[in-house]
């Protein structure tokens, strides 16, 4: 058991590019994760990380070494599965990532409820609007809303999400209410933008009656965090545009009202990311088909 703790220490490193990092994932210290990674070393005669005071980096064997390190840690899963009963006793570990707003609203929320359903498995879930690399690091399903690019993984739909315009009374009070993606540009109204690191393009795709076209929009807001949208939206500093799902509490409250509704913004669809070589695990399609179900009530109402 020893080995293959370390041999996991060891994936969770090179997948996290950190000993911190990899140490908080498995719940443990720093030391604990160097320790581990140094006795596997020990074990192997070779040097798997080249480390500095600022960087770790995997060595050639580093890389040769991963990729048995995961078909081990892949085949010890698949032993456990089947042997497990899926239904009555499924245990481990899922590591699960999603944007910000769909997590804190839909993932998060439903994480205790799948706890108290399937008690020895454990999830480890992190939220971040950033461009997730799911093969990369290691994790076992994400969830996902925009378009997808092509890909290797497995892609579950979800629900397609409805999206809006809106702005909090104050702002409009002051700027006046715009009717149509036309009047945002012409009245060069501020929009509040969604902008990650690389992004080059200050573009909203709306639905006219000719069809999808892109408007230029400007604005002195800009965020990689959805949910800071929303609240400078709140405070009257602009335009936001959001999934219905975001703001729906505050669209009943008054608190944001819809804008330019002659040409709303395309709806999203919201999906769930495995690789292939998971979807034989049970747990992993238990969480899945919980967390479809859960999301897709939400989004849809039904």
């Amino acid at each position: 058991m020893a080995y293959v703790n370390n041999v996991k220490m060891f994936v969770r490193v090179y997948e996290l590019g950190s000993m911190s990092a990899a140490a908080r994932d498995q719940r443990t210290s720093p030391a604990v994760a160097s320790a581990r990674v140094a006795e596997l070393e020990k074990h192997l005669g070779v040097r798997l990380f080249n480390r500095t005071t600022r960087s770790l980096q995997p060595t050639e064997n580093g890389r040769l070494f991963y990729d048995g390190a995961r078909r081990i840690l892949e085949a010890i899963d698949a032993a456990e599965a089947a042997v497990t009963d899926a239904t009555q006793n499924p245990r481990g570990t899922i590591f699960v990532a999603a944007p910000l707003g769909i997590g804190r609203r839909l993932i998060a929320p439903a994480v205790p409820a799948f706890k108290d359903a399937y008690p020895q498995i454990d999830v480890r879930l992190r939220l971040s609007d950033r461009a997730i690399d799911v093969t990369a690091e290691g994790l076992d399903v994400a969830f996902h809303l925009g378009i997808l690019e092509d890909s290797a993984l497995k892609v579950r739909g979800i629900a397609e999400c409805p999206r809006l315009l809106c702005a909090a009374p104050a702002y409009l009070a002051r700027r006046g209410q715009p009717q149509d993606g036309e009047a945002l540009v012409r009245d060069r109204h501020d929009c509040l933008n969604l902008r990650f690191p690389g992004a080059k393009e200050f573009q909203w795709t709306l639905l006219t009656p000719e069809g999808p076209r892109r408007f230029d929009i400007t604005g002195p807001f800009e965020s990689d965090d959805g949910d800071v949208l929303t609240l400078w939206a709140l405070d009257g500093r602009g335009i936001v545009l959001k999934p219905r799902f975001e703001v729906a509490e505050h669209l009943a409250a008054g608190r944001l009202v819809p804008v330019a509704e002659a040409t709303p913004p395309l709806p999203v669809q919201l999906s769930c990311l495995m690789p292939h070589r998971r979807l034989r695990d049970p747990k992993i399609r238990l969480f899945v088909d919980f967390m479809v179900a859960r999301c897709r009530a939400a989004v849809t109402g039904a």
